[in-house]
């Protein structure tokens, strides 16, 4: 036997093996998608209600969006179906069955779809996104930044007054830490369960929450970073 005849072989055998395992996984997720969804931007500025039905429609399956989508999301206009393509994207799709945008799992439950030229969007459980909702409201309002050790650094206040594409103001008080005011964040979001900090050149802070109700600057250090409400 060949060495060519023998590379076919062993190709063939893993397309038979993966096959099935593709065909498996696209069938579980058209199952686990028809319900209630929201469409919206990262940090649900603006948010749409999608219903998807396991009835199939042209060249996927049925859809209903809210009559407030096409003012929302414009683009949202184009959108009759919903299909599944591949092993894990899930489609907004047009008449033609072309994609209007495109969502891979990014999370449990959280999809992500980029549209070139515009932005980011998220595709998640309705019930969820309401939940994540009622959690960024408990967000807004002034915050205080701490040492490991419990020493006061910092206090700040975070707004809902939208700063740009998905981000809000935030405002440092007087008398920071060095450290703090240099970085001087003027803008956050809340993002995947975490509260992000922008400054205006760019940098980062992220903060997650720890089991103590507290939110710690991420990655964590031996002298952590810890925002506490006020």
């Amino acid at each position: 036997m060949t060495i060519l005849r023998v590379v076919a072989l062993a190709i063939a055998a893993c397309v038979a093996a993966v096959g099935p395992a593709l065909a498996q996984d696209a069938t579980t997720l058209k199952k686990q998608m028809p319900g209630q969804w929201e469409l919206s931007t990262t940090e649900r500025s603006k948010t749409c209600v999608v219903t998807m039905k396991a009835d199939a429609a042209g060249q996927g399956f049925k859809l209903e969006l809210e009559p407030a989508c096409k003012t929302a999301l414009p683009f949202t206009k184009d959108i009759v179906a919903w299909s599944v393509r591949g092993l894990d994207i899930v489609r907004l799709q047009d008449a033609t069955g072309e994609a209007v945008i495109d969502f891979t799992e990014v999370e449990a439950g959280i999809f992500e779809g980029l549209r070139q030229g515009e932005s980011v969007y998220i595709l998640q459980d309705l019930a969820a996104a309401r939940s994540m909702a009622k959690s960024m409201d408990q967000m807004i309002g002034d915050w205080s930044m701490v040492r490991g050790n419990g020493q006061p650094v910092c206090g700040l206040t975070l707004t809902n007054t939208e700063a740009g594409p998905d981000n809000f103001q935030v405002f440092l008080k007087p008398r920071c830490d060095a450290a703090i005011a240099q970085f001087n964040p003027t803008q956050w979001r809340l993002e995947r369960g975490q509260i992000i900090l922008m400054s205006k050149s760019g940098d980062i802070w992220q903060f997650e929450a720890d089991d103590n109700a507290q939110w710690r600057r991420a990655p964590d250090t031996a002298d952590p970073l810890i925002m506490l409400r006020q």
